[in-house]
């Protein structure tokens, strides 16, 4: 870090992209998280929205169109051993089309669906966050971030 520059928040985005019970996760590198899973995520440019952000991060990461951008929360992610600090603005899309590859290997060496239930490990700082509901607004365990992923209702025993 440069003499006399404090370390600072940065603002970022990062997307849960929804394929009927499936998220698709990147393996990081060469980043802050590096080996770690987490979605489609990055900065936002100057005069972009978040949703523009999202949109760009997606095709520009995976390949993948996305539709249905929809904002869910934020999480406060502090990366101590990196010295950064996130403030993540966290969305939900539906896939559209493509198929996901690494289309930035400076950032990924991995992409691919998962299952709720079958997620990798390790997985990013901000989707552990995400996921034990340290959000804002708080998330209650019931409707945290597994109520992002379509699931079938439940059939009741007539």
């Amino acid at each position: 870090m440069p003499e006399g520059h404090a370390p600072s928040a940065n603002v970022g985005v990062s997307v849960l992209i929804k394929n009927g019970d499936r998220i698709l996760l990147e393996k990081r590198v060469n980043t802050h998280g590096a080996g770690t899973w987490g979605p489609p995520s990055g900065h936002i440019d100057f005069g972009e929205s978040p949703e523009e952000a999202v949109l760009r991060e997606t095709q520009e990461e995976t390949g993948l169109q996305i539709k249905d951008v929809k904002f869910r929360c934020i999480t406060n992610d502090v990366f101590q051993d990196e010295q950064k600090h996130y403030i993540t603005l966290w969305f939900e899309a539906h896939y559209a089309s493509g198929e996901p590859r690494v289309k930035a290997p400076e950032e990924e060496s991995g992409v691919r669906w998962f299952t709720w239930d079958g997620l990798p490990e390790p997985l990013f700082l901000p989707v552990r966050h995400l996921m034990e509901g340290k959000t804002y607004p708080s998330q209650t365990t019931q409707d945290k971030i597994g109520s992002a992923i379509e699931t079938p209702p439940l059939r009741s025993e007539a």
